[in-house]
């Protein structure tokens, strides 16, 4: 059990990448509870630092976390740190020796990199700061080009690039273990993506979804606002069987207008499946079906293992449900024909939108299983209170994307706790939580119009083109 405990126990460092910083924290979180491990963290952690260190982990634990994040770049076993190159030395020297020598042997091959983040250093600077590692008791032969080890010395300059202090605020040195999946983030690129639309999402953010949901091999994921597909590319790229609905016929279906520069007519072969052909992973295509996500479709039980989705907003696509205002609608006098129909449709407000995923969701997903959607929020406005709850789902993270000076939107992430109960029908009339934010609705007049606040009173700003 010792001997265990003293490969288990080691401490880790993350090197993580300094873009989408609200989303890196819930992704590593899912990540490890994947595996249930806990999140443990030095007491000097900070968020918004791009170095974490964790304890409590396995290299095992490590490389698993590190074969699915895009939000982090590279993994190291940490050997020593210190806010000097003095206090940096005397840790690397109390590190147990037993844990450095299986990697310090006579007869290996290693290579040690420098990195420093905020700050850019000549050749020359960096050969001293290998130089005066030479305490470190290495037997081996150095090779740069494929060694059997790669130790790196890390500097962390801050986050200000306007304010570049002489020394680092903290030097960390380990032994590197394995890097992120970054690389996800230009092979699955949009730019490349056999069919595209208007509000296809960003590859890497399609990724950080998939890993918020925990999305693993053998589940069932689904989209109810799939469009062209890229939240079902991303999941199956981890082993999730995938289907999805949409109302707009054409998108599902292929067809009409292109949104590739240069292309007029959508092609024969462009629809979602395509797209997982793209990448192999066609295998775990269920379907995708046009149909309104206000109507019932499924059967009444739980078997969804997430709900990943990226609702529509009115701006760049229309929100629309199908129905009507007028009491009574005539069917077309040839619907038993089986001749096409196209339905009458009616505006769908956001937040009757939210509020039917939600109840979805507790009605469909698995116990423990997750939804993740984006929420378009009115920065001036927003509050916490905004985020719609429901009584079978425990919010377990809420992150923010800005979009502009007014306008973000938030990630937010549910896990199923507890199975619909009659009593749930009637808790948004007992709770105020519970009962959905009507000012989500005018999210695309605000979006287009620039409102601002000024001494309490709405006044418009120069109106944005729009989209």
């Amino acid at each position: 059990m010792a001997a265990y405990c003293g490969r288990a126990c080691r401490q880790y460092l993350l090197h993580l990448a300094h873009d989408n910083v609200d989303f890196r924290l819930p992704e590593i979180k899912a990540l490890l509870s994947l595996r249930n491990r806990p999140f443990d963290t030095s007491e000097t952690f900070s968020e918004k630092s791009p170095f974490w260190q964790l304890n409590g982990l396995s290299e095992d634990d490590i490389r698993s976390v590190m074969s699915r994040t895009v939000c982090g770049k590279s993994s190291f076993e940490l050997w020593g740190h210190g806010t000097t190159t003095d206090e940096l030395r005397k840790s690397l020297l109390e590190y147990p020796a037993e844990n450095m020598a299986p990697y310090l042997q006579q007869h290996s091959t290693y290579k040690i990199n420098v990195y420093t983040f905020n700050k850019t250093l000549v050749f020359k600077d960096r050969i001293k700061k290998i130089d005066a590692l030479d305490f470190l008791p290495f037997k081996g032969t150095v090779n740069l080009k494929d060694p059997e080890h790669i130790f790196c010395l890390l500097e962390d300059y801050g986050s200000d690039p306007n304010d570049i202090p002489e020394d680092p605020f903290h030097i960390y040195f380990g032994r590197w273990i394995a890097d992120g999946q970054r690389e996800l983030i230009r092979s699955y690129s949009v730019k490349k993506r056999h069919f595209i639309g208007n509000t296809s999402m960003d590859a890497g953010l399609s990724f950080i979804m998939a890993n918020h949901a925990k999305v693993k091999a053998d589940d069932l994921v689904y989209d109810p606002f799939v469009g062209t597909g890229s939240l079902l590319v991303a999941c199956s790229h981890f082993g999730a069987y995938v289907c999805g609905t949409d109302i707009d016929y054409n998108t599902i279906h292929g067809i009409g207008k292109a949104s590739r520069k240069n292309q007029k007519w959508r092609g024969p072969d462009e629809n979602i499946r395509a797209n997982l052909r793209q990448y192999g992973t066609d295998r775990l295509y269920v379907d995708v079906m046009v149909s309104d996500a206000s109507k019932p479709l499924w059967r009444k039980t739980a078997q969804f293992d997430a709900i990943v989705t990226d609702p529509p907003y009115g701006i760049r696509e229309s929100t629309r449900r199908t129905g009507s205002h007028k009491d009574i609608i005539k069917p077309p006098e040839d619907f038993s024909s089986g001749e096409s129909h196209v339905p009458v449709s009616m505006a769908y407000h956001l937040s009757d939108i939210f509020a039917d995923l939600l109840n979805f969701a507790a009605r469909h997903l698995v116990l423990g299983g997750r939804l993740v959607y984006w929420l378009p929020i009115y920065r001036p406005e927003y509050c916490e209170e905004m985020v719609p709850l429901h009584p079978c789902l425990t919010l377990i993270s809420n992150c923010e994307q800005t979009l502009s000076s007014h306008t973000s939107r938030r990630l937010i992430t549910m896990e199923k706790t507890k199975e619909p109960e009659d009593s749930d029908r009637l808790s948004h009339l007992a709770d105020p939580r519970f009962t959905p934010y009507q000012g989500h609705n005018s999210f695309r007049e605000k979006y287009f119009s620039g409102v601002t606040k000024k001494n309490g009173k709405d006044a418009k700003a120069t109106p944005r083109n729009k989209e």
